[in-house]
């Protein structure tokens, strides 16, 4: 049988489920999915085939029919929208060829409609994977945005998939805001549960982090009437390391910092504390993954190219001061 013909059975499900949703409704996805689980049944099936009763809590989508799936939606407000599955798709049965959305709307007035799920699958958000959001009606499906057909982006690896995945979030970025999932192996980087304080941490650990976020942010060299140019290096050990930092200053510009290599006092304080760490920032160069440079500097950049790279970067921010004339001599 054909799509137009599963589609044709998607209708007469549909049209009997908002009759009874104008009725009495359906108070949650358990009820809902389960009698559309009856209903098919009631139909005979599709093509003969019939559904369990008892289907797997974790497969997608919800309902297989082959070569056609059914996923289900099902909202107590008054929206189209909802939460879909992991982009990674790893619970996928097989045999599924095109997947369908039916979704319960029970705010407002109640209703019931389907629709392909390539074609209402309209934004990307992220928990401690990224999973696809769908709204029925959406006019803007986001592979039309990732430049590739859902077809087509099935049969990418997992790193592909990422490759579209964080083009589309970069995008979407507000200024100062940043991508704190980077990896490529479908365990996602995330925010550690365990949250330090920078202060508290010992003086090796310090310095590393330092020299990572220094590396990663030559914003920090500007002068004190820049705005913001804290705020990225702040938001890397946060995001990336779980370390929290009270005052900025502690990081570049705090006696604490500039005067370990030489206590007098006086002079830039920022040139003093870079000086002190340019062997971890050497030594973070070749070891930080290439990922954080394209999300940090916007481009790749080869490991024996970082140093010559960021200081470029840094003489463009800095104001009184030449940083490739100071630095890394």
């Amino acid at each position: 049988m054909s799509g137009s013909d599963f589609e044709a059975f998607l209708d007469d499900i549909t049209a009997q489920l908002t009759n009874e949703a104008g009725n009495s409704g359906f108070p949650n996805a358990h009820i809902f999915e389960t009698r559309i689980r009856d209903i098919i049944n009631g139909m005979g099936g599709y093509n003969g085939r019939k559904v369990t009763e008892t289907p797997h809590p974790h497969v997608f989508p919800d309902i297989a029919l082959l070569p056609f799936g059914i996923e289900i939606k099902h909202t107590q407000k008054d929206s189209w929208r909802s939460v879909a599955n992991s982009v990674f798709e790893t619970t996928r049965s097989d045999g599924i060829e095109e997947i369908y959305v039916i979704f319960g709307k029970m705010g407002g007035k109640p209703e019931v409609k389907w629709q392909k799920y390539q074609d209402c699958v309209m934004h990307v958000r992220t928990s401690h994977v990224p999973r696809f959001e769908l709204e029925i009606g959406t006019d803007k499906p986001i592979f039309d945005k990732f430049g590739i057909s859902y077809p087509d982006f099935q049969k990418l690896d997992i790193h592909s998939r990422m490759e579209h995945i964080r083009d589309y979030a970069r995008k979407r970025l507000k200024s100062g805001e940043r991508l704190w999932w980077l990896e490529t192996n479908g365990n996602e980087h995330s925010l550690p549960l365990e949250v330090r304080m920078y202060p508290a941490l010992e003086q090796p650990e310090k310095r590393k982090l330092r020299a990572e976020a220094a590396l990663l942010c030559p914003k920090i060299v500007g002068p004190s009437t820049l705005k913001g140019k804290y705020d990225d290096a702040v938001v890397y050990l946060i995001t990336y390391h779980g370390v929290f930092c009270p005052q900025a200053r502690d990081l570049f510009t705090a006696g604490s910092v500039a005067l370990k290599s030489d206590p007098k006092r006086g002079g830039k304080y920022i040139i003093r504390s870079l000086a002190d760490i340019e062997e971890e920032m050497k030594t973070a160069a070749f070891e930080m993954e290439d990922a954080l440079f394209q999300e940090y500097w916007g481009r790749s950049c080869e490991a024996e190219n970082r140093i010559s790279q960021w200081l470029s970067m840094a003489d463009s921010y800095a104001k009184d001061w030449t940083p490739s004339k100071t630095l890394f001599q």
